[in-house]
């Protein structure tokens, strides 16, 4: 009975964990996320898609009402610090109007500088509105007013070596402009870049690396977004497009907004996709990927992963469904159709079905063993092998019919310290599913 009680208890403590794993935010939608990182941490200002309410006419569109910062410090683990504001708490945003799209956040002069794009009172078009904070979490405060002169969407600020700050956003073409010191008003005309290449462009992305500027920004080349990016010399260009940095969406995901930060010494991507909404691409997920640059200052092309990014401790819940490769006869499904964001679940189809889940470490403290959260309607084996798919065996799961999801805790037949891929193989039986495993 206190077994059962202690597994039982284990569980309940994962529940509502946010992970690394792709997507990064597991409790709502989210989408064109800016990374910025602030104060040794990692702040992530995404828009919120919701599904649309009953006075929203367009229940086949992007429909979002509110802005929500999450942040972390090791990539792991992410915290929601809530709400930033919503639409109903800017005075100059019209009312219902669900237009909170692409926002961005810059430090300057001790104070966080949060830009959004919404829809005006009394307007068609979107505006760009700043709102100041002293923290980069806020509270933030909205300025009464939109940027004057900014007709346009997803604006992206940067403050260049020389203390001359940017904005760059899109309304049709993309834009560039000055900005004064108080990060609220132009100081220049905004102008349309040139030297771009041909199809839809928006959501800007700009930064500096060593003697070069990047302008990224997603692109349509045929009918879905691709990321795209450009370099230049100056912020106000000349640019020359140089290529692709993630190509289309492979579940059929139409939009892809993202962001490029450097951090404790690596790049990093954020993207979206419409992972945990397949059937409908309105509603997104923020993803995170390493990033590279060539020795010519280019960037390779990402190729998006389950794993994302960071190191996951041995202690924490692992969950395999978001591996680094698998075999042919295993597969992933949905824990719950009906509610995606209970996450997914590893089906070993058959004998031999492995999955491979990458940078697992087991730190200093050694555990005695390992607990997996199964299902199974037939008798099976798992072995739990770390480095290759014929590396140590460091465990084995015996799995016995059961009538739903139980808790399975078996001993570790060797620990291995530091930093290790683990490979999880069916030996025996057929159709397991794993939801989760942790190492106690």
């Amino acid at each position: 009975m206190k077994k059962k009680l202690l597994l039982e208890c284990i569980a309940i403590a994962l529940v509502g964990s946010i992970k690394a794993q792709n997507p990064i935010i597991h409790n709502q939608f989210s989408a064109d996320p800016s990374a910025r990182a602030f104060e040794g941490r990692i702040y992530l200002y995404p828009s919120h898609d919701i599904p649309a309410p009953a006075d929203y006419p367009r229940k086949d569109w992007f429909c979002m009402a509110d802005y929500h910062v999450f942040s972390s410090e090791d990539l792991i683990h992410w915290k929601d610090h809530g709400i930033i504001f919503n639409q109903d708490n800017v005075p100059w945003v019209k009312p219902k109007s669900y237009g909170m799209w692409a926002p961005d956040c810059i430090f300057r002069n001790g104070k966080y500088y949060f830009y959004f794009p919404a829809t005006p009172n009394n307007m068609k078009d979107g505006s760009i509105g700043v709102a100041i904070s002293e923290h980069p979490y806020g509270p933030f405060k909205p300025e009464p007013l939109p940027i004057n002169g900014t007709m346009g969407i997803d604006p992206c600020p940067f403050i260049d070596k020389d203390g001359q700050a940017y904005i760059y956003y899109a309304a049709g073409n993309i834009y560039v402009a000055k900005l004064k010191d108080n990060m609220t008003e132009l100081a220049s005309p905004p102008q349309i870049v040139q030297n771009l290449p041909k199809g839809f462009k928006e959501g800007p992305f700009f930064f500096g690396r060593n003697d070069y500027y990047y302008l990224t920004y997603p692109l349509v080349i045929d009918k879905t977004e691709t990321l795209a990016y450009s370099m230049g010399k100056s912020p106000m260009g000349p640019f020359e497009y140089k290529g692709l940095i993630m190509d289309e969406s492979s579940t059929g995901c139409w939009t892809n907004h993202h962001s490029v930060v450097e951090y404790k010494g690596q790049w990093y991507l954020f993207y979206h996709n419409n992972y945990y909404s397949p059937k409908f691409d309105k509603n997104r997920s923020v993803c995170a990927d390493s990033l590279f640059f060539n020795a010519d200052g280019t960037i390779r092309k990402v190729i998006p992963t389950f794993r994302g990014v960071g190191v996951t401790s041995a202690s924490d819940t692992i969950h395999i469904d978001r591996y680094s490769k698998i075999a042919k006869n295993t597969s992933i499904a949905f824990l719950d159709d009906a509610n995606t964001f209970e996450g997914w679940k590893t089906c070993f189809n058959s004998e031999n079905a492995w999955v491979q889940y990458n940078t697992v470490d087991f730190g200093k403290k050694e555990p005695h063993a390992i607990t997996a959260r199964v299902s199974s309607q037939t008798n099976g084996v798992l072995q739990v092998h770390i480095d290759n798919l014929n590396g140590p065996v460091i465990a084995q799961i015996n799995v016995m019919p059961n009538n739903g999801w139980i808790l399975i805790k078996s001993p570790l037949i060797k620990y291995h310290y530091g930093i290790h891929n683990l490979y999880i193989v069916m030996t025996k039986g057929n159709n397991i599913d794993v939801n989760w495993l942790i190492f106690k």
